[in-house]
C-alpha cells in the first residue's frame, strides 16, 4: 500500500483539500479583559492612594492614649531642640532621662541641609548614654509628592 504526501490524490485526501488550520491567535478576548481590568484599577486607585474616609462613633468618655516620645531637632542653622523647647547638646541624655523615664528610644529630627557635625554629636552623645537613636525620614516619593503640590 502506497501513501502520496506532497498533493496525492488518494481517495482520502480530497476532502481536506480547501480547509487550512487555523494557526493565529485571537487576541480580541484577551485585549477586552485587560481593558476591563485597566478600568477597574483606575477606579480603585484613587481609593488605595488616599484609604477610605470613615466617620468614627462618638464617647461620653475619651482616654487621652497619646504618649508623648522624645524627639530631638536639629535644625538647618545648627539649633537642638527636645519636643520644641532649646536644649544644650552636653545635658542633652540627662534632659530625656529626666522628662521621659519610660523613653525606649530618642527619634533625632534633622533638616536635610543641617549640618552633619550636630547631627553626628547628638547620635554620639545619645548612644554614649545608652539610649537607643531612631532617626527620622520622610520616603522619597512622598517628598516629591509634598513638593509638586
Amino acid at each position: 500500500m502506497a501513501f502520496a504526501t506532497n498533493g496525492g490524490s488518494g481517495p482520502g485526501r480530497s476532502r481536506f483539500r480547501g480547509i487550512s488550520s487555523m494557526s493565529d491567535i485571537n487576541i480580541v478576548p484577551l485585549v477586552d479583559v485587560v481593558m476591563v481590568l485597566l478600568v477597574i484599577f483606575m477606579l480603585t486607585a484613587h481609593v488605595m492612594e488616599f484609604g477610605l474616609e470613615v466617620e468614627v462613633p462618638k464617647v461620653k468618655q475619651v482616654k487621652d492614649s497619646a504618649e508623648e516620645l522624645p524627639v530631638v531637632t536639629v535644625t538647618k542653622n545648627g539649633w537642638l531642640y527636645l519636643n520644641d523647647k532649646e536644649a544644650n547638646i552636653n545635658a542633652l541624655a540627662g534632659l530625656v532621662r529626666q522628662q521621659f523615664p519610660g523613653a525606649r528610644g530618642v527619634y533625632v529630627r534633622a533638616d536635610k541641609e543641617a549640618i552633619w557635625d550636630v547631627v553626628a554629636q547628638v547620635i554620639s552623645v545619645l548612644g554614649e548614654a545608652k539610649i537607643p537613636v531612631n532617626v527620622v525620614t520622610q520616603p522619597e516619593d512622598e517628598a516629591g509628592r509634598l513638593k509638586r503640590r
